[in-house]
């Protein structure tokens, strides 16, 4: 009898569980939007699936939805989202709520309107330029400053729920 709950129970849970942790840890996982600060693209307690393997492979891309760890001064409890505006070499800069990225300002049609000013600013090494979809009410790079690139958890991919706002996240 104990070698058949070994077998039929505890060492499929043990697999389970090992194959569970590799996921999350490597190729992605579920997260949840605690503020408005991505509305309307990701509101309050939507879940969006988040993918680990591409900045391994790849690279960041302006306007990805980034998952990262904040500057360690905000002492945060929780990795951040918001959307990448600017990458190292690239000077960002907003005028009256436009965003210019090395003097070309961003279709930005995800975005709230927001008629403040910033920068200009180039991006170092190791750094990126980060802003909530919702400018009005999102403290981001404007506040705190740039976020590290080797802080990302991954990119947000899709909204997995609730199931009528199911959606590629772009």
């Amino acid at each position: 009898m104990q070698k058949s709950f070994w077998r039929e129970w505890l060492l499929p849970f043990i697999l389970a569980m090992i194959f569970a942790f590799f996921i999350r840890s490597y190729i992605g996982e579920a997260r949840s939007i605690p503020s408005g600060s991505m509305e309307p693209t990701l509101k309050i307690k939507d879940m969006f699936f988040v993918e680990k393997l591409s900045y391994r492979f790849g690279e960041m891309e302006r306007g990805d939805i980034v998952v990262f760890w904040p500057p360690e001064e905000l002492q945060p409890d929780y990795p951040y989202v918001k959307r990448l505006i600017a990458l190292a070499g690239e000077t960002v800069e907003i005028r009256d709520g436009t965003v210019f990225v090395d003097g070309t300002p961003l279709d930005e049609p995800y975005a709230q309107p927001w008629r403040g000013d910033f920068g200009p600013l180039t991006v170092p090494a190791g750094h990126m330029f980060v802003l909530g979809d919702n400018r009005p009410s999102s403290a981001d790079s404007r506040d705190w400053g740039l976020a590290e690139t080797d802080h990302v958890v991954g990119r947000g991919i899709c909204i997995i729920w609730p199931l009528a706002r199911i959606s590629i996240l772009r």
